[in-house]
């Protein structure tokens, strides 16, 4: 069996994958040679950066199963891939701990100004009064999705003592209650939540989820954190509440295109940005690489794939 690896993968995922198969590792290709190539492979094996395309699965003639490192899919067509009898899996519970820790870190440093002092201070300038912060103890964190990541996120805020209050139509009031939070529909979470942190997948009903409108109800010292995906919130919308001092300020790890180096985001000291750091530790990675080993190895020894996102 041969194994293309299209994307940077941890070298313990690697090494799992040569102990049963040929592995060849081939970054940075461009479309259409992952096209001229990929008849020869029968897994492919990929991050966030490959964009695995109808034209490139219809290529792969001898593919049984597409492996994503991580556990969004947005770069996998996982339609076409069903259609030619493809298995597409992920690693979803691989980064559930690092994003979770991200989007604490991301809300503390919105809280202390901590970017901003940093660049201020390695400028040649002390100057504190500009960096008056606030505690998050004793403030409501509004979280949007309460699957794995924001479970985890509202474990680590409980122990920051923060008030918890959630918004998902898909989670069950005893999950909930087990990690102590409240759920609220999702106007109540935006008018009374201190800090906001996204953690819900992007569908079509998701798209946009806050905008202008939903903008406007919100406390003017409130702080919102994206580490999800980008299209959740209207760019343009957020950039504009930041400053007119309608929101507090914003941590956005996350664009609607990526890789993304100009933003309206990037126009405002109050909104802090990240290149989608996330998933980005060493644990994360190794574990992601090898989920997506193990399961291509299962599918070639004939056993079912434990994370199969297209299966009957």
């Amino acid at each position: 069996m041969k194994v293309l690896v299209s994307d940077p993968l941890s070298e313990e995922g690697i090494k799992t994958l040569r102990d049963h198969a040929e592995v060849d590792v081939k970054t940075g290709l461009k479309p259409e040679e992952i096209i001229a190539v990929i008849g020869d492979y029968d897994a492919l094996a990929v991050r966030s950066q490959t964009k695995v395309t109808a034209d490139i699965i219809k290529a792969g003639k001898k593919l049984r199963i597409i492996g994503r490192a991580g556990v969004g899919i947005d770069n996998i067509d996982v339609e076409e891939a069903t259609r030619q009898g493809i298995i597409v899996v992920n690693a979803p519970n691989s980064n559930t701990v690092s994003a979770a820790e991200h989007a604490i870190a991301l809300m503390l440093s919105l809280a202390r100004h901590i970017p901003q002092a940093n660049t201020m201070l390695k400028s040649g300038v002390w100057k504190r009064s500009d960096f008056m912060g606030t505690e998050v103890r004793g403030k409501t964190l509004g979280i949007i999705g309460l699957g794995k990541v924001g479970s985890e996120v509202a474990k680590r805020a409980r122990g920051l003592e923060m008030k918890l209050i959630a918004y998902d139509p898909f989670i069950s009031a005893d999950h909930a209650r087990n990690l102590q939070v409240e759920m609220v529909p999702l106007e109540k979470l935006l008018k009374d939540s201190d800090f906001i942190t996204l953690h819900t997948k992007l569908t079509e009903s998701t798209k946009g989820l806050i905008g202008a409108k939903e903008l406007a109800s919100v406390k003017p010292t409130v702080r919102i954190i994206n580490t999800a995906r980008g299209a959740l919130i209207d760019e343009e919308a957020l950039t504009k509440a930041v400053k007119e001092k309608r929101v507090a300020g914003a941590a956005i790890d996350v664009f609607p295109s990526e890789p993304c180096t100009e933003s309206c985001l990037f126009e405002d000291n109050n909104i802090i940005v990240c290149p989608h750091l996330g998933a980005s530790t060493t644990e994360a990675q190794i574990t992601a690489a090898r989920d997506i080993a193990e399961q291509i190895i299962d599918v070639f020894d004939g056993k079912p794939a434990k994370y199969a996102v297209n299966a009957p």
